[in-house]
């Protein structure tokens, strides 16, 4: 597991236990892959960009949350930077989250009111 993954996976477990009723879920984009897996998904609809974690609930006038973790110096790449637009144009919320505490208040925060 890379330094994202171990961090991705800390922050899903947090987020199961604090809100057990919500569906948050991950769309495994990246990775290595051999060439006809690669081929395989691309053909099923796999896109380049699309943030690591859905949040499946609507909240403060959002339809739902994408979030994309990054470590370190880490920066969107060209392709996350235009799904991140694509997103907030079709009323999603996208939050770029670098930290475990960054991930819990986030979420706090589009989730609930105060």
């Amino acid at each position: 597991m890379t330094r994202e993954d171990k961090l991705q996976a800390e922050c899903v477990k947090w987020f199961r236990l604090q809100y057990p009723r919500y569906v948050l879920f991950a769309i495994p984009n990246g990775g290595n892959r051999n060439a006809a897996t690669g081929a395989m998904l691309k053909k099923t609809g796999t896109l380049a960009g699309v943030a690591d974690l859905f949040l499946m609930h609507a909240s403060k006038g959002w339809n739902g949350l994408f979030v994309e973790m990054k470590v370190g110096k880490n920066q969107l790449t060209k392709t996350q930077t235009q799904f991140a637009f694509q997103a907030l144009l079709a009323g999603y919320k996208h939050a770029v989250c670098r930290s475990f505490d960054d991930f819990m208040q986030t979420i706090n925060d589009y989730i609930n009111d105060n």
